[in-house]
This record gives structure tokens, sequence and C-alpha cells, in this order.
């Protein structure tokens, strides 16, 4: 009798102690979603100072009407005495540096009330404070955009649906409209699958561990023109 009341204490003391646990995990996590948020506004708010006010790309030329004039807003790669590249290779508009940390713009989710900036290059430092740009850039139509799963950040990109809007904000303040195609789940080590293939060939893509962290959670979205 003595010995089972024995394991009966030590199971129910195991069990505490693992509950307990995982009561402490979930609040180191809440934690570390606040701070991430906090720590992203601050940086958005600094980032849209320094960002002229956004113009809704309208057509492949990117030239867009000015709310602020009549005259229209033009491409900087389209100045004849800029260095000559590829037409082929669009480029994205130069980074803006804040606090040791470059930024290629902004993401706004407007179904999930979420807006955030996006570091130009990932790095776990990085993905602590906000989103990365995985690979690939907007004016290219081939940008990965990667996160943790902070509610904060891409913890909700699972809740968007088909049709959904996304709006993705660069430093010259090119608005680029995306509308949600699908939702899918990749393996973690499938690397290759993350990208574009020949015959689905997407505008931007979103991504963040499941909880597991053995998939990833990838939203495709295609560009609204």
């Amino acid at each position: 009798m003595k010995k089972k009341n024995k394991i009966k204490k030590i199971l129910m003391i195991t069990g505490t102690m693992l509950i307990m646990s995982a009561l402490f995990l979930c609040l180191y996590n809440m934690l570390e979603s606040r701070q991430a948020y906090e720590n992203s506004q601050e940086v958005l708010t600094e980032l849209k100072d320094l960002i002229p006010e956004p113009r809704l790309r309208e057509n492949k030329t990117d030239i867009i009407s000015s709310e602020k004039d009549d005259e229209p807003f033009i491409n900087p790669a389209d100045d004849l005495f800029a260095p000559y590249k590829e037409a082929d290779e669009p480029q994205d508009p130069p980074s803006i540096e804040l606090d040791d940390e470059y930024y290629c713009g902004y993401v706004f989710f407007p179904s999930l009330g979420l807006e955030l900036p996006v570091t130009d290059g990932w790095s776990y430092a990085a993905l602590k404070n906000a989103p990365c740009r995985y690979s690939g850039s907007a004016a290219g139509r081939d940008m990965i955009i990667a996160a943790h799963n902070y509610n904060s950040h891409f913890g909700r990109i699972g809740e968007l649906d088909p049709g959904d809007e996304i709006f993705f904000t660069d430093t010259s303040g090119l608005t680029y409209r995306y509308e949600v195609d699908h939702t899918e789940y990749v393996d973690g080590y499938d690397i290759d699958a993350m990208f574009s293939g020949q015959e689905d060939q997407w505008d931007i893509t979103l991504f963040t561990c499941t909880l597991n962290g053995q998939s990833r959670v990838t939203v495709r979205a295609l560009l609204d023109e």
C-alpha cells in the first residue's frame, strides 16, 4: 500500500511539474509575442516617417498618380541616367536603415488588422522583431516573406481566405495590392516547395512555422492588376 501511495505521489508531482512547465512556456511565448509586436510597431512608425506618401501600383510600368499633386510618380528605375539593368530583372528601391537593420517596406493585412515592417534580408535575430524578406522582390513579382508564428506577426496568416487583400509598400511609397490565392502546408525540410515552379507562379508568398515546427503555413497570393 505504501509503495502504491509513493508511486501515486510521484506521478502527481510529475504531472504538476509538467503543467507548471507548460504554463510557464505559454506565458513566455505570450510575453515574447507582445515584445515582438511592440518592437515592430516602433520600427513601423519610424519607417513610415521616412517613406513617401503611399501610391498604389496601377500598371506594369509603375507610373502612378499621386493624391498630393497632378504629376505622376515615376519609378526611379525608369531614369535614363540610372545604371543599366536588364529589363527582365526589376529591382526594388534601396532599403532604409533603422537601428542597424535594413528594411525594404511594410506589409498590411486588412482582414487581420495587422501591419508590420519587413526587413531586407533575414536572420534569426531580425525575425525576433519583424517579418523578413526571405527571397525575391516585389518588383520582380517573386517575393517571399518569412516571420515567426507569434500572433503579433504571422501566427494568424492561416486565417486568410482566398480573395483577401494583402498590401506591400516599398521604400519609395509604391504599394502593391495582392489577393490571396490559397493557403497550404509545406514540409519544413522541403525548401524547393517554397518557391514558384514552372506551372505555378505566385507574386508573393508568406510563411511561418506551425506550432510543432514540422511544417510551414504558406500563403500564396497574386498581384491584383
